[in-house]
């Protein structure tokens, strides 16, 4: 008996230390037994080309059916990849508790703006589009601070979320090029209100993503749904009359330039190259913009499952090609 004892005490010794140096490996990740935080930016965690490409794509069958609600209802939860649903744990059941409420808060918070946006511009469509894009960069500039700060402390190194983010803001920077070569900046009280809704979003989604990385990209993910419904409703009724107009010169330097990288990379659902737009009149562009928010859904879906984020350009080429193929 002392002597099982004893072997049983030297397990315990083995095993403990064995599991803190596990542990100390995972610095940066946030607690998994804590429901009110998630770690999406846990390098433990290696997806194949085929099986992320099925997970990030929200829009790829059908691009012209995208709703808010849509990719939030109560029986989409995420299951554990075999097809079963998570166990009805109490851990879990308030896990699935606090997603539902993080998602129900970011579709209030996305309805809330919209309703304003429809009552100061129903008529003012450049102008809408301006504001609407001075606000839709906000969340990458405030996703790669906070990114930026925990490098800085040393617990993450994630040079794939930099890059796509930064990718992403350079996108839609573009996009707010192209609104305000169109006149869309022309009004003062249209700059001081985007302006100022963009502040107060930077701080807002900086401490979102501190608190909850998962219900930061999920709240992005809204307002990306909601650009893409506005230009697609836009296009649906001005179409006739935006091919009779010629494209801004902007818009052409950007989606037909010779460097097509940082297009190619904020597009995490598809190989790179494989969207070569042409532009040839202004509805060719804002079916270009629409398409855009389209992609940026799919990476912004993408981002709320731990780990489940690459850069386009870091698969192998024959990988790319297979699957291009």
């Amino acid at each position: 008996m002392m002597m099982a004892a004893s072997i049983s005490s030297a397990a315990c010794v083995v095993s403990v230390p064995s599991f803190m140096a596990k542990k100390g490996r995972r610095l940066g990740s946030f607690s998994s037994q804590s429901p009110f935080r998630c770690s999406p930016l846990s390098s433990s965690r290696f997806f194949s080309r085929k099986s992320y490409s099925v997970k990030a794509a929200i829009l790829q069958e059908n691009e012209e059916k995208v709703s808010v609600e849509e990719s939030f209802k109560p029986n989409s939860f995420p299951e554990d990849g075999s097809g079963v649903p998570p166990d009805s744990s109490s851990s879990s059941v308030l896990n699935r508790w606090v997603i539902k409420s993080e998602q129900s808060f970011n579709i209030v918070m996305t309805e809330s703006v919209i309703k304003i946006l429809d009552t100061l511009y129903h008529d003012r469509h450049y102008a809408r589009f301006f504001v609407l894009e001075t606000i839709a960069r906000v969340p990458y500039f405030a996703f790669m601070s906070v990114l930026h700060l925990y490098e800085t402390f040393g617990w993450w190194r994630r040079a794939d979320y930099l890059k796509v983010h930064f990718a992403e803001s350079w996108n839609e920077m573009h996009h707010l090029l192209i609104m305000e070569e169109l006149g869309g900046n022309a009004w003062w009280l249209d700059r001081f209100l985007a302006q100022h809704i963009a502040v107060f979003y930077y701080f807002m989604t900086v401490f979102m993503y501190i608190f909850s990385p998962r219900m930061a990209y999920h709240f992005s993910e809204c307002v990306e749904s909601h650009a893409y419904e506005t230009y697609d409703k836009f296009i649906r009724s001005q179409g006739d009359e935006l091919r009779k107009l010629p494209a801004p010169e902007i818009a052409v330097k950007y989606y037909t330039g010779g460097d097509l990288y940082l297009f190619d990379e904020f597009q995490t659902s598809r190989a790179p190259k494989s969207r070569r737009p042409k532009i040839e009149n202004l509805y060719d562009v804002f079916l270009n913009v629409r398409d855009d928010e389209a992609e940026h859904c799919k990476t912004m879906k993408a981002c709320q499952t731990d780990g489940n984020l690459r850069s386009p350009h870091s698969y192998p080429e024959d990988a790319v090609g297979d699957e291009s193929g």
